[in-house]
């Protein structure tokens, strides 16, 4: 990685793209909750106004609208705060799920990085609770770039979709070239000695991590499994490669990408050390004050992933 880390926001990447791809798809309609500067839906309103619906604080309301409009043939981007996505979730798992609709939610102001706004507005349980539905695609990219490519490939996806994003800047880790794929773990760095999988902002911390590993001489392989559900089957196979691995995430240890891993590697007797956020909720603080108190840092992973190699299997 460089030195000099530029740091952009995912939310801006969103609003850029949606932009681009409704200039050339007239049926794309975009939908928030009272939210739209936030969101960079403002962008969209400025430009497509008759396309732009604003809900106010009517969460869902908006998604059981924006079912309505993907069965009239429409392409509805909802984007609202992912705390506020929990407060439509009946919603979302009768009218848009249970369905099949192609609406793509975009939350953004997930995880605890919102900062000083505190638990009331950070969501540490998402993942778990969007990966749980049927049909739910559920993707976490991990910078900038990618947000951009991910938009463009779930603007594709013939279902449901939820993508995460945040309110902070995150450091960019890729450039325009990045390839995505849903449902595709991506190779970031080789390595032999144990496997670390993040997605979102912790792939930057888990390639900081691999570079302290190093300096010990242990060879860590990184893994960006920016897609959630479905989950790339080939993690058992990178997983495989080491013998042993760690998760590192921005979410609960609780049902986020450390429990999909979990799930996935346990018939294969392969440890994994699930680096994430305990079982409690957030607090207010800024944002680097809350990942360091949580434990969401370069350190902690290569801890992690010294504990994991003692668990390898001789």
């Amino acid at each position: 990685m460089s030195t000099a880390v530029k740091y952009l926001e995912t939310r801006n990447a969103f609003g850029e793209a949606l932009l681009e791809l409704a200039a050339k798809d007239k049926d794309i309609v975009a939908l928030t909750a009272d939210l739209p500067g936030s969101t960079r839906l403002s962008w969209f309103k400025e430009k497509f106004p008759e396309r732009f619906f604003d809900f106010g604080v009517a969460e869902a309301n908006m998604m059981s609208a924006a079912a309505g409009l993907a069965l009239s043939g429409k392409k509805p981007f909802v984007s609202t705060f992912a705390i506020f996505v929990e407060k439509a979730f009946e919603q979302i798992r009768q009218t848009i799920a249970y369905n099949n609709l192609p609406v793509k939610i975009i939350a953004t102001h997930g995880g605890i990085t919102v900062g000083e706004d505190g638990a009331s507005h950070q969501t540490v349980e998402d993942l778990a609770v969007m990966r749980a539905l049927p049909n739910m695609t559920v993707i976490v990219p991990a910078d900038y770039y990618e947000t951009k490519k991910a938009i463009y490939a779930v603007y594709e996806h013939p279902g449901p979709v939820y993508v995460r994003l945040a309110r902070a800047a995150f450091p960019v880790v890729f450039d325009e070239s990045v390839p995505f794929e849903i449902g595709r773990a991506q190779l970031v760095r080789p390595g032999s000695d144990v496997t670390i999988f993040a997605c979102g902002l912790m792939l930057f911390y888990s390639l900081q991590a691999a570079e302290l590993l190093e300096r010990e001489g242990i060879s860590a392989q990184v893994v960006n499994v920016s897609t959630i559900k479905p989950l790339d089957q080939r993690v058992i196979d990178y997983a495989h490669a080491t013998g042993c691995a760690v998760s590192a995430e921005e979410h609960s240890v609780l049902g986020g990408l450390g429990g999909a891993l979990a799930e996935a590697l346990a018939e294969h007797a392969i440890p994994l050390i699930r680096v994430g956020i305990p079982d409690r909720f957030g607090q207010s603080g800024k944002p680097e004050q809350l990942l360091a108190h949580y434990g969401l840092t370069a350190e902690r992973i290569a801890e992690a992933a010294r504990r994991s190699r003692t668990l390898k299997r001789a």
